[in-house]
């Protein structure tokens, strides 16, 4: 992997300026009719291998052959334009994000990312720029993982992390599987995307947090993806009638995971003195036999821990273990933790971002090194080539959400420092 960002060609501010904000918009606001979900804000739902899947899959196919490019699907769902002017020659650079949603998500999550990676081979057409490489535009298959887990599904097989047979085995809640909901909708492909193959990749992300639009600052260079680890923790006491359990003579399941939770969030808060990045939560809890006149016997938790330092993410799990031991000693109550789902912390290659700064440079822009405290599916691809992140500014930071907004000038300001960014690679 080259550390080399390329030299300066003086026609990336061209191709900057060649970006179509309507252009743009348009293609975005016509993705967001699919799965279009009723109330206020503009929400979607697309799930992996259903109707408005099928529907945004297939509008993107007509807006890539539309701009020259050739398609290709492979096994599981993954969507590859590919521009390859004459000239042009070697490994492809490549940009691109994903198409699905949470249910009642946004309509920029995601399809920004790929569509402003279309806009930007469309403005190198109009910019009648000549790269040196190919360029790949992309949607990856299953990045929220909101039917088929894990998230990142697409881009974990096009990495190798996964194999296209255990993806496609993949079931939902009701079991069906991957392979049967992709085709479907006739968009299980053949072969793999192969992401080592690639010189380079960009992507482009709604920040899904407040520093651009509090700086003021149209596009964020990110350093590094944050480390997700997610624990399952379980607290088993004794359930008990209500009304004749004395106080003294209970094992309250619940009253045990109160206090994990609340010593997970001061274990966090401690933390941030030392590295801001790092957060834990206690999203999810379930208990048994959850009724009003029954003491809890059982509590499920589901526990996610953040950082761009696995130091950090190492030391909060560290810290929930205490809590449990604690409490299994003080409370009576028996403790398991298991930490399953497991992302390291990823760095950004070096010449991505210098690329992306250079494009903010000849976009006349501004641009800031940030992390992302979510995961992407560039996670998995700067396991096996260079890969960069830019941030477009989400306003108030809401996200995963029909109130998810990114104005349209942030969006193409954004695009244009990926254009020039691109064109940079590709060069």
């Amino acid at each position: 992997m080259d550390d080399d960002s390329g030299e300066d060609t003086g026609t990336e501010g061209t191709v900057a300026a060649a970006v179509d904000e309507a252009r743009l918009r348009e293609d975005v606001e016509r993705n967001g009719e699919f799965g279009a979900v009723p109330g206020e804000g503009h929400g979607r739902t697309v799930l992996p291998g259903t109707e408005p899947n099928r529907e945004a899959r297939e509008y993107l196919l007509d807006r890539l052959e539309a701009a020259g490019l050739t398609v290709d699907v492979d096994a599981v769902g993954n969507l590859v334009g590919r521009w390859d002017p004459p000239g042009a020659s070697g490994a492809p650079v490549a940009a691109g994000s994903h198409l699905d949603s949470v249910p009642e998500g946004g309509i920029f999550d995601g399809p920004l990312g790929v569509y402003a990676a279309l806009e930007a081979v469309r403005a190198m057409r109009d910019a009648e720029f000549d790269p040196a490489r190919p360029v790949e535009v992309v949607s990856f298959t299953g990045e929220e993982g909101s039917r088929f887990d894990p998230g990142l599904l697409g881009s974990s097989v096009a990495a190798g992390e996964h194999t296209v047979e255990a993806a496609l085995a993949r079931t939902d809640d009701d079991g069906v599987t991957l392979e049967a909901a992709l085709e479907g909708i006739g968009f299980r492909g053949e072969g793999r995307l192969d992401a080592a193959g690639w010189d380079a990749w960009l992507e482009l992300h709604v920040e899904q947090h407040t520093e651009l639009e509090s700086r003021g600052v149209p596009a964020g260079v990110v350093t590094d993806v944050t480390g997700i680890t997610h624990c399952a923790v379980t607290v088993r006491g004794e359930a008990n009638h209500a009304g004749s359990t004395p106080m003294g003579d209970r094992s309250d399941a619940l009253c045990a995971a109160a206090e994990f939770v609340t010593d997970l969030e001061r274990a966090a808060n401690e933390r941030t003195g030392v590295d801001p990045a790092a957060v834990g939560t206690v999203g999810r809890l379930d208990l048994s036999p959850n009724a009003t006149n029954v003491v809890p016997g059982r509590v499920e938790m589901g526990v996610d821990v953040r950082s761009i330092e696995r130091e950090s993410m190492d030391h909060l799990v560290g810290a929930a273990r205490e809590s449990l031991d604690r409490l299994a000693d003080q409370r009576g109550v028996e403790t398991d933790l298991e930490r399953g789902f497991d992302l390291r912390p990823t760095p950004m290659a070096a010449r991505c971002r210098a690329a992306l700064h250079g494009g903010a440079d000849a976009a006349g822009l501004e641009a800031v090194d940030l992390h992302s405290g979510a995961a992407h599916d560039s996670m998995h691809v700067a396991a096996v080539t260079d890969a960069g992140m830019l941030f477009a500014p989400s306003r108030d930071g809401i996200s995963h959400s029909p109130g998810e907004w990114t104005d349209w000038a942030d969006c193409a300001a954004a695009t244009r420092v990926l254009a020039a960014g691109l064109a940079r690679l590709a060069a």
